[in-house]
């Protein structure tokens, strides 16, 4: 039995112009102790998604459908529109996030000790020197030195890794079996994302729990991740092992990203690009919503007149590769 299952996951947001479908009857699982790694350009609806998971999307603003089965033990949760009070008690508890930005994250007029403190104590019943142990103890975890002086400190007193490396402890502080990093290694430079990852693929095998990764950024996860859902216009249009995607993308969206990763070893000066822009989820392209941007409509049996009329399903095209579009698997998509 899977960790999550989410199925037919939809969000929706009403507007003035309309109704804004961010995230369109996407379906996943996460197995126990896998990282599962979500991918895509901003606006795909890979945060939307997670953030519906969390329960955190304004009640009045939006409109989430579908499920969301998050297994323990014996006890099934379903997660879509649970009650706030219910859903408050997995949150921070048996479910954490890990947001962007750790500065807006953290409270600013508070210390990082109390901050860390409160999060231990709103899921367990237990005094404050217990959950000041405790605190100190994940500090140490996750390589913040001297930690009973740093307890003290304020969120501006740290840099950007630190910080995030308090957002770190502060999510694992209550031993959750999921956690969600949304784009955790954002604004940091190249040295300091590879020691976050790092400290998260340790601190995962320690604590046995499972990481799904979002990130727009396919060579992040290249070494992070087991599998890789990538999304575009806020559908799943591929699913695979990592190795798999890495080695033989099947949907030309995937193949684009992965052109555009920097290659140490290339000789060309200039990095390959997606033509064109996302489309506007207010008006969402007939048939493949990718085909306006696609450079392979001419190798699709049946021409390019199937991708613009008719939306491909996400089949199997090979064993456990899953892919959206009307290319034959044994296409190569290299350009």
């Amino acid at each position: 039995m899977s960790l999550l299952e989410v199925s037919n996951l939809r969000v929706e947001f009403p507007t003035l112009d309309g109704i804004v479908t961010a995230v369109d009857g996407i379906s996943f699982k996460v197995e126990k102790g896998e990282t599962l790694a979500i991918v895509g350009e901003s606006g795909c609806g890979k945060s939307v998604s997670n953030l519906a998971l969390m329960g955190l999307l304004p009640k009045r603003g939006s409109k989430v459908s579908g499920s969301a089965k998050f297994y323990l033990g014996p006890d099934t949760n379903e997660l879509i529109n649970l009650p706030e009070e219910k859903i408050q008690k997995i949150r921070g508890n048996r479910i954490s996030m890990i947001f962007q930005d750790p500065m807006s994250s953290l409270h600013p007029f508070f210390t990082i000790g109390d901050q860390l403190i409160e999060a231990h104590q709103i899921h367990n019943s237990v005094n404050k020197e217990e959950s000041t142990r405790k605190a100190i103890e994940l500090l140490k975890k996750v390589g913040i030195s001297e930690p009973e002086l740093r307890m003290k400190s304020f969120p501006h007193q740290f840099s950007g890794g630190m910080r995030q490396r308090v957002m770190i402890a502060m999510a694992l502080i209550n031993q959750p079996e999921l956690l969600i990093a949304d784009e955790p290694t954002t604004a940091l430079d190249v040295t300091v994302q590879a020691q976050i990852l790092k400290l998260l693929k340790d601190l995962q095998q320690e604590m046995q729990m499972a990481i799904i990764l979002i990130s727009h950024d396919l060579g992040v996860v290249a070494g992070a991740a087991d599998r890789v859902n990538v999304m575009y216009a806020g559908k799943l249009v591929e699913t695979a092992k990592v190795n798999d995607l890495f080695a033989k993308p099947m949907m030309p969206y995937t193949s684009g990203l992965l052109a555009s990763i920097p290659k140490p070893d290339s000789e060309v000066n200039r990095l390959s690009v997606i033509p064109g822009q996302p489309p506007s989820l207010l008006n969402v392209p007939k048939g493949c919503a990718f085909h306006p941007r696609c450079s392979f409509l001419d190798r699709v049996i049946g021409g390019p007149n199937l991708c613009k009329e008719k939306e491909p399903e996400l089949i199997e095209k090979e064993s456990g590769h899953f892919a959206r579009c009307h290319l034959e698997s044994h296409v190569v998509l290299k350009k």
